[in-house]
C-alpha cells in the first residue's frame, strides 16, 4: 500500500513531538519543581498566551529572522557564485573571509547596538551578518567544485556567461545552499534570542525573559514553545522551497 510522503512526513514530527511531550512530563514528575512545570500547563500558557503577548512578540521575531534570511541569502549568493568561478577575485577576497568567518559574530553585538541603536535593524544586520558568511562559504566551495565537463557543454552550445551561472552553476549550487541556510537558521534562531534580551522591549526573548525575571515559568515555557516553533516552521519552509526549486535532488 502506497503511503502519500506527506502524510508519513506529518505522522514522522507527530511522533517525536509526542516522544519530547511524554519525555518533558516524566522529567516534570520526576523534578517536582515549579521551574519546571508539565507540558500540559506549558502548552496552555502558549495558547491563552497568544491573544496576551505571544502572537505580537512573534510576529517581531519572525519578522527580524526571515527578513536576515532574505537579505544574506541575496548578498552571499551572487558573491559567493563569482568568488567560486573567479579566481583572481577569490585570490584578493578569500584572505579576508579566513579571517572574519571563525569570528565569533556574537562578539560584534555592542559594537552593533553601539552604532546601529537599540532598534530592529541592529538585530536584523547581526543576524544577517551570521547567516551571511555561513552561506557565502558554502556557495564559494560549492561553484568551484561544480565539473568542468557541464561547463564545456553548454559552452560548446554557445552560451553567453550569463547563461552559465543561471543554467549551470547556480543550480549545481543550489542544493548546498539550502543546506547552508537550514544550518544557518539554527544560529540565526540562538542569536535572536540573544539580541531581543538586550534593551529590548518586544520578540520571543524578551518575553521569555521577562517571564523569567517574574517567576512566571508556565508563561516563561510558553516563550520557549513559541521559539521552538519559529525554528520549526522555517525549517519547514526551506525544506518545502528546496522540494520545489531542486527537484532532481529527490
Amino acid at each position: 500500500m502506497h503511503v502519500n510522503p506527506s502524510v508519513k512526513s506529518f505522522s514522522n514530527y507527530f511522533i517525536a513531538a509526542l516522544f519530547l511531550i511524554l519525555l518533558w512530563q516524566l522529567i516534570s514528575l520526576c523534578m517536582a519543581d515549579l521551574a519546571l512545570p508539565g507540558p500540559v500547563q506549558a502548552i496552555h500558557a502558549f495558547i491563552t498566551g497568544l491573544d496576551n503577548g505571544i502572537s505580537r512578540n512573534l510576529l517581531f521575531s519572525t519578522f527580524r529572522v526571515v527578513i536576515s534570511i532574505l537579505l544574506s541569502t541575496l548578498l552571499a549568493v551572487p558573491l559567493g557564485l563569482l568568488l567560486g568561478r573567479e579566481t583572481h577575485l577569490d585570490r584578493f577576497l578569500g584572505p579576508v573571509i579566513y579571517l572574519i568567518y571563525p569570528i565569533p559574530k556574537i562578539v560584534f553585538l555592542p559594537v552593533v547596538l553601539s552604532l546601529f541603536g537599540l532598534g530592529n535593524w541592529a538585530k536584523i544586520f547581526l543576524i544577517s551578518l551570521i547567516i551571511f558568511f555561513q552561506i557565502l562559504v558554502t556557495t564559494r566551495d560549492a561553484a568551484k567544485s561544480v565539473e568542468r565537463l557541464y561547463l564545456y557543454s553548454v559552452k560548446s552550445l554557445g552560451a553567453s556567461r550569463k547563461d552559465i551561472y543561471r543554467h549551470v552553476i547556480l543550480p549545481a549550487c543550489l542544493p548546498e545552499i539550502f543546506t547552508s541556510l537550514r544550518i544557518g537558521l539554527g544560529a540565526a534562531i540562538a542569536v535572536l534570542f540573544i539580541t531581543e534580551t538586550f534593551a529590548s522591549s518586544e520578540g520571543i526573548g524578551f518575553y521569555l525573559m521577562d517571564s523569567w525575571s517574574r517567576l512566571a515559568y508556565n508563561e516563561m515555557y510558553a516563550g520557549v514553545i513559541a521559539m521552538s516553533l519559529l525554528g520549526f516552521v522555517l525549517y519547514i519552509i526551506l525544506d518545502w522551497l528546496e522540494k520545489k526549486i531542486c527537484p532532481w535532488k529527490f
